[in-house]
């Protein structure tokens, strides 16, 4: 029992570290989307496009800057847990702060896709600029689903170790505290309460995880 939650400790230790670097690679591969949404406006505007269609890029834009009209950016959460106390163990980030942030990216993956579809559409949309270029916001796509698919699978690797490990630990009757609280019982009913055999472990405590 030791070894085996030794190693589904280590299992989610690995994961973890997985997905931090998976979310890593996501923020950074994302966070061009917003300045490179205001270059694509200025671009459009410049080209002569229709004020209809400058208009409805304005609406998908302000969805990718992630604010509404008149309201103040706000910054996306990436899922990751932020350590106040570098010195203390990171805490594991919650099943919340990682549907949280999932429905965030796959939101700005919807905004942008609809956006060069929307470019697709404008033949006055001819930048010279190779970023601005739809193969290079094509390419930019491609590059934002990778990441966002390579999260959703660092994702489930964690939570399935996360389950593993919880119940090799605290599974009702046959996880690792359970089965300590029967195992000082055990020695106690051999060799009582006051004998050297049960002091040796009756203070050794085994916390819960919530």
């Amino acid at each position: 029992m030791l070894t085996t939650s030794k190693s589904n400790i280590q299992s989610v230790n690995t994961t973890l570290t997985a997905f931090h670097n998976s979310t890593n690679a996501r923020e950074i591969a994302f966070e061009p989307l917003r300045p490179l949404g205001t270059k694509i406006l200025n671009a459009l505007v410049a080209s002569g496009a229709s004020d209809q269609t400058i208009n409805d890029f304005k609406t998908l834009n302000r969805k990718v800057q992630g604010k509404r009209a008149g309201s103040k950016l706000t910054k996306a959460d990436s899922g990751k847990v932020i350590n106040p106390n570098p010195t203390d163990p990171l805490p594991e980030p919650t099943d919340t702060s990682i549907s949280a942030a999932q429905l965030s990216y796959d939101s700005y993956m919807d905004h942008y896709s609809k956006i060069i579809a929307l470019l697709n559409t404008e033949p006055l949309y001819l930048p010279n600029e190779t970023a601005l270029k739809l193969p290079a916001l094509n390419t930019l796509m491609t590059t934002l689903a990778t990441t966002n698919t390579n999260v959703i699978n660092a994702t489930t690797a964690y939570s399935n170790a996360r389950i593993l490990r919880n119940k090799t630990l605290y599974l009702a009757g046959t996880g690792l505290f359970d089965t300590v609280k029967d195992v000082k019982a055990y020695v106690k009913s051999v060799f009582g309460a006051t004998s050297p055999e049960y002091k040796q472990i009756s203070k050794i405590k085994f916390t819960k995880g919530r």
